[in-house]
């Protein structure tokens, strides 16, 4: 298993989608609709491969 350089953040993520405000990205973690984060102590990270899964079953499914 090979580890990404980096992960994204939530911030990461908000500018990534142009999203409104980083709540979107907790409120999409608490109803379990967004991409798969972790925690590292009490920061949310995200796989970069995760985001471009979950993107990829959006487009699917659209």
């Amino acid at each position: 298993m090979r580890l990404p350089e980096q992960y994204l953040t939530p911030e990461d993520l908000v500018s990534l989608f142009r999203l409104p405000s980083v709540d979107t990205v907790y409120q999409w973690r608490r109803k379990g609709t967004g991409p798969t984060g972790f925690r590292v102590g009490r920061h949310l990270r995200f796989d970069p491969d995760d985001v471009h899964v979950w993107v990829e079953s959006l487009r699917e499914a659209a």
